[in-house]
């Protein structure tokens, strides 16, 4: 047997997906198996179509921006699992078509800029839904909300190998143009109760959770909205990411020593070229926040590791999981009415009840499927 998402409702509205790489399929597995949504897949390399077509599934070839726009009419929904720099572009075309859309773009000026398309639209615009920027603020937020008086807010969060191997203990589990991006920008924080920006692979500290050692430092992107969200109520918030010790100081050595991060593209390829991917990951999550509550000093956390799983005889790693698990959520949410059918939805309005609930944020709430010859989500702890 295999993990199995189960139809909710009778209806099937017409979702596009763009994107037919790891996370695009993965999306396309997930709701496929649900049942309830019509689906067609696009991509500009008609390559990457096959896999989705052999599931049974609509594809269509886009090269270009004329065909883009056309595969956006007359649909309900829109999810993007395009490279970031695509993001404003497909928002401004869905938009202009009135369609819901969905993405999971880690870039702070793409948010913004989708936010501010969002101040015209009839329809959702909902960036930042996969694991971080995504779960996490989900998580960060509802945190938040059990203090009378927020103090601290810390999210960690990191894909990882199960088994590391190299100087830099890493493999590539996701896209690198988004890896390097959260390497490079700064990083949104509150730092004494004011909104600022923090540098990346700066406040580097270490930590064991489940006897492993990880260490932690700045990357960009991961907290979403939640900044402007927690203005004026929390004296400190940030997110680092995690990785195993060791890792920061050689990106410190390639993107500032050796000028790197000036040099994006010759990056990329240098990674993409020396650092395998795998499908043997691990997602872990740990966030922790402290404050005041009916007068007294207290702490709250919340801590998750997921592994990969099979569906429907594919196997998709960790991050496939968890990220598609994400957007697969917030789809659901809003057509089932019970989130904003209009404007700018951040993560913040999405209740951690109502996400872990959620057959497909299920995922994340360590919900183990019968026979799937790997493990799914596990040791969770709230």
């Amino acid at each position: 047997m295999t993990t199995r998402f189960a139809p909710t409702t009778p209806r099937r509205p017409a979702i596009t997906i763009l994107g037919a790489g790891h996370i695009g399929f993965a999306m396309a597995l997930l709701l496929h198996e649900a049942g309830d949504y019509e689906l067609t897949v696009a991509d500009r390399d008609a390559a990457r179509l096959a896999p989705v077509a052999a599931m049974g599934l609509a594809t269509l070839h886009i090269p270009g921006d004329a065909e883009l726009a056309g595969a956006l009419q007359g649909r309900f929904a829109v999810l993007n699992a395009l490279p970031f720099h695509c993001a404003v572009k497909a928002a401004t075309l869905c938009v202009q078509a009135r369609v819901h859309y969905f993405d999971l773009t880690e870039d702070v000026q793409s948010t913004q800029a989708i936010r501010a398309l969002a101040a015209t639209a009839r329809t959702v615009l909902m960036p930042q839904c996969g694991l971080a920027p995504g779960f996490i603020g989900i998580v960060g937020h509802d945190l938040a909300r059990r203090f009378d008086a927020l103090h601290t807010l810390r999210m960690r969060v990191g894909a990882l190998p199960r088994y590391p191997q190299g100087a830099l203990r890493y493999n590539l589990t996701w896209s690198t143009e988004g890896l390097i991006n959260e390497y490079c920008n700064p990083c949104e924080a509150i730092v004494d109760g004011v909104r600022t920006t923090v540098p990346p692979l700066e406040g580097l500290e270490t930590f064991a959770l489940d006897g492993v050692e990880y260490e932690v430092f700045n990357t960009s992107g991961g907290l979403g909205t939640l900044t402007e969200t927690l203005a004026g109520r929390a004296r400190q918030v940030d997110y680092q990411s995690i990785r195993y010790p060791g890792h920061c100081a050689i990106l410190k050595l390639l993107l500032n020593d050796l000028r790197l991060r000036d040099r994006r593209d010759l990056l990329r390829d240098i990674l993409e070229a020396a650092i395998p991917t795998t499908d043997q990951d691990v997602i872990v999550v740990f966030a922790t926040a402290s404050g005041l509550r009916e007068g007294r000093l207290v702490q709250d956390s919340y801590s998750a590791r997921i592994l990969g799983t099979r569906v429907a005889g594919h196997t998709l790693s960790a991050i496939q999981l968890t990220t598609a698990a994400g957007i697969c959520t917030a789809l659901d949410l809003v057509a089932e009415g019970r989130l904003p059918q209009q404007g700018f939805v951040g993560q913040e309005a999405v209740a951690l009840a109502d996400f872990l609930a959620n057959r497909f944020g299920t995922v994340y709430a360590g919900q183990r499927p019968e026979r799937t010859g790997l493990p799914a989500a596990r040791e969770v702890a709230a």
